[in-house]
């Protein structure tokens, strides 16, 4: 079923040789794709090779079989079979989601945008909240965060935040955190006791390399202009915020967190350019507005991925079916739960697909 793989197997084998070529060392940026490759085939290999073994066992324990008279070792034969063949079962399943075809952007660096939605000051409350759950869960997996762009109101709430999340597969997992999130509390400012519903909007973006997008110099108004914030050490005193306007889309993108006017430009132009694959790949002409849509929806309580519901320390992920009483726990980043399940639902419909044709 899986002869192909051998050649796979070949290929693992011969990268892992030239890593430790002098020739090749010399040159890091070709030293640093190679290793790329041969670590990208690590998992496939590993599962291709205990498949092959499993292969293996259950020929030898079928030959024992037909081959041995006395009964304890026929019994043994018997139980080596039943093994085999479950694991055989088993690492098929994992072979055909290993060989599916893999989303480009899964190993890239995102730009995560949040946005207070409906319920005025609580959905801004939320919004931090979650805003912080990112920022712990990407402790968690060893991942890098760094704040691009912040607004915040006077209560501690945030109103958007647009944050870079660096690290290993970034994106194949933070992807599914795309939507409306909604969350069902008693609020802070609520003195009645009543529980309110309020909504927030994430939007991950992949970071693009700049031979993804071409951009026309022509088509950017850039406004430079001084950093706004809280007071003290946290407001840039020079005018180096960047504001970049894409003119035929209407795109407006901003970054102020940097020292430098250079350093915002260009933390600008990477999100404006992860927005502008983003409406290529989805093959729309459509206004931005409704593009934003089809990743966020308009932040209307009707619309949601995920609840949060505090009261019943519940989160419920609306795609799958799937709820949690643990939220504490999801709050404090703990979203592999979550994730994991998404994901093996995402390979469960690809493989119901493939299986198809």
């Amino acid at each position: 079923m899986f002869e192909n793989l051998q050649q796979v197997v070949i290929r693992y084998e011969e990268t892992g040789d030239r890593l430790s070529d002098p020739a090749l060392l010399a040159d890091q940026e070709k030293w640093q794709a190679v290793n790329k490759e041969h670590a990208s085939l690590e998992k496939l290999v590993s599962v291709y090779k205990s498949y092959t073994a499993a292969v293996q066992n259950l020929s030898d324990a079928k030959e024992m079989l037909e081959m041995e008279s006395d009964e304890e070792l026929r019994s043994m034969a018997k139980e080596e079979i039943a093994e085999s063949e479950a694991r055989i079962e088993k690492l098929t399943q994992e072979l055909r989601i290993l060989l599916l075809p893999k989303d480009p952007n899964d190993e890239k660096d995102v730009f995560v945008e949040i946005r207070a939605g409906a319920g005025g000051d609580e959905a801004s409350l939320f919004t931090a909240e979650i805003g912080r759950m990112y920022q712990r869960y990407a402790e968690r997996r060893g991942w890098k965060t760094d704040m691009i762009s912040l607004s915040e109101n006077g209560l501690g709430g945030v109103k958007e935040a647009v944050f870079q999340v660096s690290g290993s597969d970034v994106y194949s997992r933070m992807k599914y955190e795309s939507g409306v999130h909604r969350v069902q509390r008693v609020p802070a400012t609520e003195s009645g006791g009543r529980i309110h519903t309020s909504t927030m909007t994430v939007a991950v973006l992949p970071q693009v390399e700049d031979v993804d997008v071409e951009i026309d110099p022509n088509d950017l108004r850039i406004d430079i202009f001084r950093s706004s914030g809280a007071g003290g050490q946290k407001v840039n005193k020079t005018s180096s915020a960047i504001r970049i306007t894409h003119l035929p889309t209407g795109i407006v993108v901003q970054c102020q967190n940097e020292r430098s006017q250079y350093q915002n430009k260009d933390k600008a132009m990477q999100i404006l350019k992860a927005r502008l694959l983003e409406i290529e790949n989805s093959k729309q002409s459509e206004s931005v507005a409704s593009d934003r849509r089809s990743q966020v929806g308009t932040g209307d309580r009707s619309e949601k991925i995920r609840t949060y519901n505090f009261p019943q320390t519940r989160v419920t992920d609306h795609r799958i079916k799937y709820t949690t009483h643990r939220i504490d726990a999801i709050m404090d980043g703990d979203l592999d739960e979550i994730l994991d399940r998404l994901i093996e639902a995402d390979q469960a419909r690809a493989l119901s697909a493939s299986e198809e044709y």
